[in-house]
């Protein structure tokens, strides 16, 4: 279980260390292979150990080449998708299309998100922090399904 959010830097190169935390996690998880894609619904990154990837990929894979949004993920989700390997250091060298994407600038965030991990931008992340919580602030949780009965 990946979870709370780390504050990181990235070098010159695009490398950053994941923290040590997680990191012994990771390389148990098939000897630190991970994979690295796009998120379509954010200006993020999505991070995934290489077995939690396996099923996202099952489930990518399995949806109808006859639809277009299915080949649109397909294409934006997998046609993006990088394969790492954890260096000695616990150190991913991010593709500069992947670094793009989400506009990585030198402080990067990494949040755990269960299974995976998503990898922002440190300034936006705060705006989308900042979002949130104004959105949530302004909701009415009687009216959600889903979260009606959810309580911390």
């Amino acid at each position: 279980m990946f979870r709370g959010t780390s504050t990181l830097s990235l070098d010159d190169k695009g490398r950053f260390a994941i923290p040590t935390k997680y990191r012994n996690h990771l390389l148990a998880d098939n000897g630190g292979e991970i994979i690295c894609t796009i998120n379509i619904g954010d200006p993020c990154l999505l991070l995934y150990s290489l077995s939690e990837w396996q099923i996202v990929e099952q489930r990518l894979a399995a949806l109808s080449s006859m639809k277009e949004r299915a080949k649109r993920m397909q294409r934006l989700v997998l046609g993006n998708a990088m394969d790492y390997q954890l260096d000695k250091n616990g150190r991913v060298l991010l593709a500069p299309h992947l670094r793009d994407y989400a506009k990585l600038g030198k402080k990067i965030v990494l949040v755990g998100q269960s299974n995976k991990f998503e990898i922002w931008d440190e300034a936006l992340w705060q705006e989308k922090m900042a979002k949130d919580i104004a959105i949530e602030l302004e909701q009415d949780f009687d009216q959600d399904e889903d979260l009606g009965d959810f309580s911390f």
